[in-house]
């Protein structure tokens, strides 16, 4: 084994999931900077390592020096010292400040610092609120390093050290070794495997309750995460069983325990029959449906009160009189009879369910729905489930319309504060993206509904269902229990569009027309090969689209359909920045450089800040002295510590899934063999509807005919169709 020392100069990239990290550092006797690479607990600019490894020569890197272990000491050279503190470790000092305190204190700054704090003072230009910032911040830095310490004896990453300091205090290290798996329901990005490794590390028996009850939590969680809201028993034993390697009869065991306790919640699953058989076989023994309680109280809920304000009678009626004046044409709008059907239904109905693809008039239709009503006296309100979505049907209407969690006046900790006690207060809501509604929030928002109100829901049916679990408008529709109507005519002016009668033939079944043209705004770009195709990506967005539309990158979006892989967001975010946004200068975390003009989205709901998964926004300030960033969403400024910079991510290029609710003006959209599992008509059709002004393909014709005809998406595990007509 060789040994090195040296001081770290650059952070060149770091994984946050497990610690491997790549670092530019200076040793004596090399006139260049070396690389080091390994697993290394969050080491930080100006930091001086003493490390044992070997060194390698990679193929692609060059050569490097291999860590095996390392020990992180504080910088003895005023110039080191110098580094350290302008990197960002400390809040309250960047670069400026660093060389201020450096100058005034040399080689005595970091006991200054430690032992004399208030000394700070006596440089220039720092005051009181600063210095407590300073010391609140190094107290905190040795606190989490205390953590990141106990954490690495245990062979576990230590890049959730700060989330447990934040999350615990001073309690961290005797809460995680009192029961390391509260770890998994406590902190939002810890899962239940980061828990069970460091219990196992811990000496945590195997079979203890503790790990199996946290395994079966953790199994519904991430069946939920893929849109279910409930798993089967025997699915739930059989996948806890392989992931904790223990009997299914020790699981079922514990299952049980959670079903008594209220950890878990169960409903029998209805046994179709067919008819042919009903007369001569016995129905089957119902299997029983396991569900977390927040997804059970959601679906038994959200199908009560779609069936108590279905049979309620409405607070406001539609004359004859106002209807025929809506729809004799006086003000010059013409619907078609399917249009005018929809809007006489709204009107007379407690519930509508308008849906249709692109083209066939759904904004023509909601305006005359709003028209009919409004004509009435009627107070009309208007929400979606995004902040674009809802500007959107805010541009197309002239009226205001607001997210579904404004509209329910979200408040952190406290939850909606419309409810059953405290209602929305109007005669109509329109929600609009009815597709991206999951479970959880349609529950939240019929509890805000009052029983007399009318409610219509639009969307598109056909679209990618909700991120969140459940399968919402599928399911009512699928129910039978409310009026819908689906607008399948493609109105005269869309039929100009290539995207949208694409779009259209996509939903069919049928391939999409990829002839090009001069004219067209749908294009096809043939490229088999991911890296090939990954660069031709990077020139369209960085040159060619942009010059020919006249718009900024900004104003193109790649959709790909997966995340991991070298044509996947992941990799495209890397090759985009570097192309559309280069340079050094920003705040780096979890081996992200974040810069100024870049491109982010939010990847979780933030209450108190009022942004939401899926948002975009660009990064329009970057402060290293305070280390933060600030996001510009839509005109309004939000500022990120950068321990919270978990909550973005680039987004030049974005998963298909994430563009829900979206309008980009171009879109660019690998398909890809590459992509063979993820390849499914709703995917490619809900991404070819987000454009507006053009749409480029880049792939293989074998793969969009692969997606095409694949409409074998996987069923989502929901039994609202049934809760229905259950409470009907």
């Amino acid at each position: 084994m060789d040994a090195l020392r040296a001081v770290v100069e650059r952070i060149t990239y770091q994984n946050e999931q497990n610690g491997y990290t790549v670092l530019k550092c200076a040793a004596k006797g090399y006139h260049e900077l070396i690389t080091a690479v390994g697993l290394m607990a969050e080491p930080h600019v100006g930091s001086v390592l003493s490390m044992t490894g070997e060194w390698k020569v990679d193929a692609k890197y060059g050569r490097q020096f291999s860590v095996t272990s390392y020990e992180e000491t504080l910088p003895a050279t005023v110039y080191g010292m110098e580094k350290y503190l302008g990197s960002g470790l400390v809040k309250g000092i960047g670069p400026k400040y660093a060389k201020r305190i450096v100058a005034a204190f040399g080689a005595e700054t970091l006991n200054v610092i430690e032992e004399t704090p208030d000394r700070l003072l006596e440089v220039p230009g720092i005051g009181r609120t600063r210095v407590e910032q300073i010391k609140k911040s190094w107290t905190g830095q040795k606190e989490v390093k205390n953590i990141m310490l106990f954490l690495q004896g245990h062979d576990v990453s230590t890049s959730h050290a700060t989330k447990i300091y934040k999350t615990y205090g001073e309690k961290s290290i005797e809460l995680v070794q009192e029961n390391p798996y509260r770890l998994a329901d406590d902190i939002w990005g810890i899962g239940f495997r980061t828990a069970d490794t460091i219990a196992a590390k811990l000496g945590f028996s195997h079979e203890k309750f503790e790990r199996l009850r946290s395994g079966l939590t953790y199994t519904l969680n991430r069946l939920s995460e893929e849109g279910h809201c409930y798993a089967t028993r025997e699915m739930l034993l059989k996948t806890g069983a392989e992931l904790l390697e223990v009997e299914e009869s020790l699981l079922s065991m514990t299952l049980d325990e959670m079903i008594r306790t209220g950890d878990v919640r169960t409903a029998p699953i209805p046994q179709p029959v067919p008819e042919e058989e009903a007369s001569e076989t016995p129905a089957e023994q119902p299997g029983t449906a396991i569900y977390l309680p927040p997804f059970w109280y959601a679906e038994a809920g959200t199908a009560r009160r779609l069936r108590r304000i279905y049979a309620s009678l409405p607070g406001i009626t539609v004359t004859e009189a106002c209807l025929r004046g809506v729809l004799s044409a006086q003000d010059g709008m013409v619907y078609d009879p399917v249009q005018a059907e929809a809007i006489e239904t709204a009107v007379r109905s407690k519930i509508l369910i308008l849906t249709g693809g692109p083209g066939t008039g759904k904004t023509t239709t909601t305006l005359g729905i709003i028209r009919a009503f409004r004509a009435a006296g009627a107070r009309v309100l208007l929400a979606a489930p995004t902040g674009r979505a809802a500007k959107r049907l805010s541009e197309t209407t002239g009226m205001e319309a607001k997210t579904l969690h404004r509209l329910l006046e979200i408040k952190p900790a406290e939850g909606y504060q419309r409810n059953e006690e405290n209602p929305l207060e109007g005669d109509v809501l329109i929600v609009d993206e009815c597709s991206m509604i999951d479970i959880l929030l349609m529950y939240a928002l019929l509890r805000a509904v009052p029983d007399s109100m009318r409610l219509i829901l639009v969307g598109d049916v056909d679209q990618l269902p909700s991120v969140g679990a459940g399968n919402v408008l599928r399911d009512m529709i699928d129910s039978g229990a409310f009026p819908v109507v689906r607008l399948t005519k493609i109105f005269r002016q869309a039929q100009t569009s290539r995207i949208i009668l694409n779009a259209h033939r996509i939903n069919k079944g049928q391939m999409p027309d990829l002839s090009n043209g001069r004219d067209t705004d749908f294009f096809f770009m043939e490229q088999e090969d991911p890296d090939a195709a990954a660069r031709l990506i990077a020139d369209l967005v960085s040159r060619r689209l942009p010059a020919h539309y006249h718009v900024g990158p900004g104003d193109v979006q790649v959709l790909t359909p997966m995340r991991r892989g070298s044509i996947g967001a992941a990799s495209l975010n890397t090759l985009l920045q570097e192309t559309v946004n280069p340079g050094e200068t920003g705040l780096r975390h979890s081996g992200i450089l974040y810069k100024v003009r870049d491109k982010v989205m939010q990847i979780r709901n933030n209450y108190d800040r009022e942004v939401f998964n899926g948002d975009i926004g660009e990064v329009s300030a970057v402060n290293p002295e305070e280390r933060e960033l600030t996001v510009n969403f839509d005109g309004r400024e939000v500022t990120y510590d950068v321990s919270e910079l978990e909550e973005l991510t680039l987004a030049y290029a974005t998963t298909i899934h994430k563009s829900q609710g979206s309008e980009y003006p171009i879109v660019v959209m690998p398909v890809l063999m590459s992509h063979y599992v993820m390849l499914e008509r709703n995917l490619i059709y809900t991404g070819v509807t987000r454009a507006k002004k053009a749409l480029v393909i880049v792939g293989t014709r074998k793969a969009l005919a692969m997606a095409v005809r694949n409409q074998n998406a996987e069923k989502r595990n929901t039994m609202l169709a049934e809760r229905i007509l259950q409470e009907g």
